[in-house]
Formats: structure tokens, sequence, C-alpha cells
């Protein structure tokens, strides 16, 4: 279903996000944010920013979505913002003059644009460890995804983090407990990951070297070491040899969850990257729900 929309003088020079609020009804923008990323909304059948100032006589398409089911679906109750801080500064594992280090727990975004209302970056900016600067985001964690994270106190360090991720200087490893018995026991997958931009179809190089830590017929404990940065990546990846994570609830199959504890079992275990010649390396304790589920399915891991 389409409908179309001219824009009246009225609206000339308005933004589009605002127009849609508007016209259309009260629209969280992380569902605006989403429905222009994936081609739902268009202006003059072309992708446009939220920020775009629209015009008279602009076309706005939208296609499919029915907005007042959506928000009605998408009402969440939030942990208050001091609760997350209290919650994560009880994880941190290095707070240096430039940045921190942090046991990030599932279940909180990272940063901004995303569907939840809260995230670590703007929740911290609160924080007294950042009473005389600010928080800078210098790589990505799934929302679900638990672990070690770092979160820059200047610019500065910001830019050469960031630089650092890029040219994959930074060496990460993850923990994942996978549903079956993973055929291989190490290797690298090296996979083309499909995504769309509207109807264009796109493929990305996901590059992971993968060890098998232990394994039996229920179930796979796997390091993971991911050489690329594709969103999703060691969740697809896993998904399509046949063994998904547990508590995947977008990259899975029908009810193998059931019965098993919910939370997504990727746990951001190690970072390294060196800073002037000299190495740091930050480890982060496996959650309490990661070692019931190891336990459960008699899994070892001797660094618990």
């Amino acid at each position: 279903m389409k409908k179309s929309y001219i824009v009246d003088t009225t609206c000339n020079d308005m933004r589009l996000d605002r127009w849609l609020r508007v016209k259309i009804g009260k629209i969280p923008q992380s569902l605006i944010e989403k429905y222009i990323r994936t081609g739902k909304i268009k202006l003059n059948k072309k992708k446009v920013k939220s920020s775009y100032k629209i015009k008279t006589k602009d076309e706005i398409n939208i296609f499919s979505i029915d907005f007042k089911e959506r928000i009605k679906q998408k009402k969440i109750n939030f942990l208050p913002s001091k609760e997350i801080i209290k919650s994560n500064e009880d994880q941190i594992i290095d707070n240096n003059n430039d940045f921190i280090v942090l046991n990030k727990t599932s279940g909180i975004s990272v940063q901004g644009g995303t569907k939840s209302k809260k995230n670590l970056v703007d929740i911290f900016a609160k924080s007294e460890i950042f009473k005389d600067t600010k928080p800078y985001s210098v790589h990505r964690l799934d929302k679900d995804t638990s672990g070690v994270f770092i979160i820059a106190k200047n610019r500065e360090t910001a830019q050469l983090l960031t630089s650092l991720f890029r040219l994959r200087k930074v060496h990460k490893t993850y923990l994942a407990i996978c549903q079956g018995e993973v055929i291989n026991n190490s290797g690298i997958w090296d996979d083309d990951l499909i995504k769309y931009d509207g109807n264009k179809k796109i493929a990305e190089k996901a590059k992971t070297i993968f060890k098998v830590v232990d394994k039996n017929s229920e179930a796979s404990l796997l390091e993971l070491k991911p050489i690329t940065g594709r969103k999703h990546q060691l969740r697809k990846q896993l998904y399509a040899i046949g063994n998904p994570i547990f508590g995947d609830t977008k990259y899975k199959i029908s009810n193998f969850n059931k019965g098993v504890n919910k939370n997504l079992m990727l746990h951001s275990y190690q970072i390294k990257f060196k800073i002037n010649e000299v190495k740091h390396t930050y480890s982060a304790l496996l959650p309490d729900y990661f070692k019931k589920l190891l336990k459960s399915k008699r899994l070892r891991f001797s660094n618990l």
C-alpha cells in the first residue's frame, strides 16, 4: 500500500521529520529514521535525510506503513538513567585520563539512532566520570551483546581510537553459545553478507576467524575474531551455517530458543590494541546468564 502527499505552501522549508509528525501523527524519531533508511519513506522517489527541508509541490511517498500499529507495539518500559549508569559503572574495567572501558550489560544501546530511547553515550554524559568533559562513542556493540566497550573522554582520543578500529588495528574476541554442533573445529568464514538499501541488493565482504572451544550434539561454544566489522556479522555467519546464537530473535531457526534464557548469548570477551607502542588488553567477565547456559548445555570454558 502506497500513500502519496504533495507539499503545500504552508509547509515550505519544513523538516521532513517534522512534516511527518504534523501530518501523520506522533511518530518516534527512531521509526522515521528506520523507514527512510529502508526506503519506506521517499521524497520525489528518492531517499533523503530526516532533516531535509521540503519544498512546495514536493511529493512524499509512504509505503506499507501502519504508524498507529507500529507505535502501539513499541511501548517499552525503560530503566531510569541513574540505574543504567550505576549498573554499568559497577562494571568499569579501566578508567584513565583518555577513555573508560566497561563490561557493558546486555539490553542497552551504545549510541543514538537506534530503536531505544536511551543509550550509553547520552546517559554517561550525566555521570560524574564525565563531569569535566563529554563521552565519545568510538565503536559499535549491538544492544543485546554484552562485554568490552570503550568510551573516549576527549575528541583527540576518540579520533585516534576510531582510526584504529577503522584500520583494523583493534583485535576483538567474542564468545558465542550457538545451537547444535559446529562441524569444523576452526577456520575462517569469508562470506558475502547481503543487505538491502530499499530494493537495491548489496553484498558486503565479511571475514571472521573462528575456533570451537567446546561442543556437543546440543550446543557449541565458539571463540570468534572478526576481521571485518559488518552489522550483525557474527550473528549472520552463525545463522548461515545452521548454528544460530541462542537468544537471537532476528537470526534464528523456529523454536530453537524454547525453554532457553532469552538473553543473546554473544559476549565481547576481549579487546587488544596499541597506542604509542603501549599494549592495551581488556577482558570482560562473562554474565551470570551466560555461565548458567554453559553449565546447562555442559560446555566448558576455563576463564570463567
